[in-house]
């Protein structure tokens, strides 16, 4: 029997949701203050504006359904699936005011892209856009990189019951230190510290490479942003290929790695355990995909002969694989080239290494490679247990940050969220190919989007059809919570409708 909500369980949530969004807006300032730097008026006008917005929906959640009480596991995954909601819609509404959307719905899908670290835009005239707007799309995307509540965590955790289970609602179970609130702090410390060398460094080549002081240090700061997070906006419509810069492209390669590995991981390198990092499951099973989907993807482009040089080849089959496979979507080709000189061995070998994505408790998407790394540990064991006389047990052991014995609710676990992903996958394959679009290239974009990637074959345009807008929408929602919290905010909505 399904138990209603009640009224103190949904002022619970609205509560909490209040200071989530009243957290978020604060970052309004920082693209209110680039709109003064550059002297941009009625871009600043409009950050105002949604900082008014943003502040007022906050105050009201608070004063009007303020309680004080211990989270329970579904208020945790509900007030996780609806803040990343409210989140994309009011932060849609700058994007939307500047005009270059066609409608609100396009910019809720560009706050939604920016926010699960996507990357896929229905921007129109990228090029032109205010760098205020420029300076949103990439903040919404190091927010969401790090996570929108391990950010509420990092300020107001300690005004937070049951933080741990509110640490869980955003896909990441894992903790650094003992207590959540200092974990949370952590990642966001190491991510700003990150921020500042990264952007410096990023800064320096587009300068180096003719872009005006101002300009290039800015867009230091939006292409760290994107990269560190694995997000893939840009500033350019051509993505990294406007840059044309060898000495970027490695940069940005090294910051994509940066962004895929597990946080735990990042602490162990920082205080010298340096040895856990190639122990780890997580980077073993990463470095194989990687080898396995560029054999695919080089010897395809290599047969189709698009890159006669092998340095070209190298360059544009490593990139894009790299940029997939840590679920980034920078890009140093143009999107159409993909459809129309990318053989399909090539893109498949991409569609697979969009699909399986980085590390858990990472800012990338997919599947991630601890649970493929545990999926077939498990097989191996069940080949060599028929192997073994009747009687025998045998252990299987894999280290993630520890050794750990592997049990079934390991690998029951990754194997449910395996399945889920393949089926969200196929799902907007279908979706694709219901509005007209061939399979394979419906299945690139649906694995873009549900695996927080952001390369798009095409597909993506303002013009494409409403239903397949909603159909990333919730791609992207959906892949970046990881199911658990999205579906317990179903069950809560029914619940409320037919509880008794």
């Amino acid at each position: 029997m399904l138990i209603k909500p009640s009224r103190e369980d949904i002022s619970l949530v609205l509560y909490h949701i209040g200071r989530i969004i009243l957290l978020v807006g604060i970052f309004l300032i920082f693209p209110f203050l680039t709109a003064i730097f550059f002297q941009e008026k009625s871009p600043g006008i409009d950050f105002l504006l949604s900082l008014g917005i943003f502040l007022n929906t906050g105050f009201f959640l608070i004063l009007f359904f303020k309680i004080e009480k211990e989270l329970r596991w579904m208020h945790a995954m509900v007030i996780t699936s609806l803040s990343w909601l409210f989140i994309a819609v009011l932060g849609a509404i700058p994007f939307y005011l500047s005009g270059n959307w066609k409608s609100f719905l396009d910019a809720v899908f560009e706050a939604m892209s920016g926010l699960a670290t996507t990357g896929l835009t229905l921007a129109e005239d990228l090029d032109h856009l205010s760098l205020s707007c420029q300076m949103w799309r990439h903040l919404l995307m190091f927010i969401g990189g790090q996570g929108v509540i391990i950010m509420a965590l990092s300020f107001l955790g300690r005004g937070l019951g049951g933080v741990f289970r509110i640490y869980v609602g955003e896909a990441r179970e894992e903790k650094i230190f003992p207590n959540v609130v200092e974990t949370a702090r952590f990642i966001w410390i190491l991510s700003i510290f990150y921020l500042i060398l990264g952007s410096l460094v990023l800064g320096g080549i587009a300068f180096l490479e003719g872009v005006s002081l101002k300009r290039a240090f800015f867009q230091g700061i939006c292409l760290f942003m994107a990269a560190f997070d694995t997000g893939g906006f840009t500033p350019h419509s051509q993505n990294i290929l406007y840059y044309h810069s060898f000495f970027l492209e490695l940069a940005t390669i090294f910051m994509m790695f940066l962004g895929v590995i597990n946080f735990n991981l990042h602490y162990n390198l920082w205080t010298g355990k340096r040895r856990e990092f190639w122990r780890d499951i997580e980077i073993i099973t990463f470095s194989f995909t990687v080898i396995f989907t560029f054999l695919l993807v080089a010897i395809g482009l290599s047969k189709a002969g698009i890159y006669p040089q092998a340095r070209v080849l190298f360059r544009k089959g490593f990139y894009q694989l790299i940029s997939a496979h840590t679920g980034t979507g920078y890009a140093n080709v143009y999107s159409r080239e993909f459809l129309q000189f990318w053989p399909g061995l090539a893109m498949v070998g991409l569609i697979m290494a969009m699909g399986l994505g980085g590390a858990t408790c990472s800012t990338t998407g997919g599947i991630k490679a601890l649970r493929i790394g545990l999926v077939f540990r498990a097989f191996l064991q069940d080949v060599k247990q028929l192997m073994q006389p009747d009687n025998t047990v045998l252990i299987e052991k894999f280290h993630h940050i520890r050794d750990l014995v592997l049990e079934d609710r390991y690998v029951r676990s990754a194997a449910i969220i395996f399945l889920a992903y393949l089926i969200l996958y196929f799902s907007g394959t279908i979706v694709g190919m219901l509005c007209g679009y061939p399979f394979l290239d419906s299945l690139f974009e649906s694995t873009s989007a549900g695996a927080n990637v952001g390369l798009s074959c095409g597909i993506t345009s303002p013009q494409m059809p409403t239903i397949l807008k909603l159909t990333y929408i919730f791609q992207m929602w959906l892949g970046r919570l990881e199911f658990v919290a999205i579906f317990t905010l179903i069950g809560f909505i029914i619940a409320l409708v037919r509880g008794k």
